[in-house]
């Protein structure tokens, strides 16, 4: 039997009541945790960071946060054990956007307010790319071994020079059990007559778009334009068939209890919270033909100071601590990228140690596919085409 480690109190709140991420963000007065932590609210500090500071950007409710305290357990011991100050902002909402706020900045070689971002995967390629993102002492990081053996080497960043995975992100089907109480496995039951208009699909391109490709029966992993427009059309025709009633970002967990949408295609982490503070009116799966698997990546910016990318090297191999990776996965229910987090989820709260969500069992990673890497050119062209077809 595992030793039982104890977690903070408010590490232990928030597992005991089942904390849902998106009532703190109304608890926040729909500002966002973010400035209840940050001293200089909610967005990256222009003046650039000191000696003993450390800024990240990140994505909203993607942290463990008590509510009670307004404050972050994990990044707060972080702070008390290594003297650093830690200024949180979730400023992320989406690739793209975050991308487009801070790249004239980057271009010029000016300070953009952050020491650490976190970009999904195909964003972290284009500012590795672009020469935006600075390469880790290793010596900072030793911690970095502990990243799973599936996340070592992707194409972008194969020797992780650069990058290390936050968190994994599963894509699937996501559905209402009372309207669909035999589940939605494929695309024949995501198009049930009884989902008509009451279907939301993500506006992440390689989410949505590569879930239809796999029940088209494409290999993401090699697929041709013609293959991936075939599949933006067949968004397209659903679209205009009254099918699918929205493209949106995780605001389609709003449309999901609302009663608006029955079905979609969503994220695993965010499925875990609906139906747990739903009392299990939704569900979670990996289509037959296959999901999608992606993830957010911890990086220094260009522009980071020496200053701050020591800190923020330190911080990223704080949270590579498998006891760490632990109480933050038991928060936000992704899949969590850490060697020994499993063994320490253990200690912490058992029931979270058997989930296919956080901690998939290498049947369950088979089934996940992740989308091939884009040329620049493709990249802009296949944007392009996804947008046309929501109408944009």
């Amino acid at each position: 039997m595992a030793t039982e480690r104890s977690l903070s109190p408010e590490a232990r709140s928030i597992l005991g009541t089942q904390l849902s991420r998106r009532a703190v963000l109304a608890g926040a007065g729909g500002l966002g945790a973010a400035g209840l932590l940050a001293a200089c609210g909610g967005g990256g500090s222009s003046a650039g960071g000191d000696a003993n500071t450390v800024r990240w950007g990140n994505w909203p409710l993607y942290l463990d946060f008590d509510e009670a305290s307004k404050t972050y357990p994990t990044l707060v011991k972080f702070s008390e054990q290594s003297g650093i100050e830690a200024k949180y902002f979730e400023d992320y909402n989406d690739n793209d956007e975050f991308f487009g706020k801070v790249q004239a900045q980057l271009k010029l070689g000016e300070d953009i307010g952050y020491d650490v971002v976190t970009p999904t995967d195909w964003m972290a390629a284009r500012w590795i790319r672009l020469g935006y993102a600075q390469k880790f002492d290793a010596a900072n990081i030793p911690n970095k071994v502990n990243i799973l053996d599936s996340l070592a080497s992707p194409s972008y960043d194969p020797n992780r020079e650069s990058t290390l995975t936050w968190q994994g992100i599963m894509g699937g089907f996501g559905w209402n059990v009372e309207k669909n109480p035999k589940g939605i496995r494929t695309l024949d039951d995501l198009f049930a007559p009884q989902n008509k208009g009451k279907i939301v699909v993500l506006t992440e391109m390689r989410d949505t778009i590569g879930v239809i490709l796999l029940g088209q029966g494409v290999d993401i992993t090699k697929v041709t334009e013609d293959q991936f427009m075939n599949a933006v059309d067949f968004m397209a025709g659903k679209i205009s068939d009254g099918w699918i009633r929205g493209v949106k970002g995780n605001e389609y967990a709003e449309d999901l209890t609302s009663g608006d949408a029955t079905a979609v295609i969503g994220w695993s982490g965010d499925m875990f919270i609906l139906s747990s503070e739903n009392e299990g009116k939704f569900d979670f799966a990996i289509p037959e033909s296959g999901g999608t698997i992606s993830g957010d990546n911890l990086m220094i910016p260009s522009t980071a100071s020496a200053e701050g990318k020591l800190n923020g090297e330190k911080m990223i191999n704080y949270y590579y601590e498998p006891a760490v990776a632990a109480e933050v996965a038991a928060y936000v229910n992704y899949v969590c990228p850490v060697k020994g987090a499993q063994a320490e989820m253990e200690k912490i709260a058992p029931e979270l140690a058997t989930s296919e969500y956080i901690f998939p069992t290498e049947k369950t990673a088979s089934r996940l596919n992740v989308f091939r890497s884009l040329s620049p050119e493709e990249e802009t062209k296949w944007s392009e085409a996804f947008q046309q077809a929501q109408g944009n």
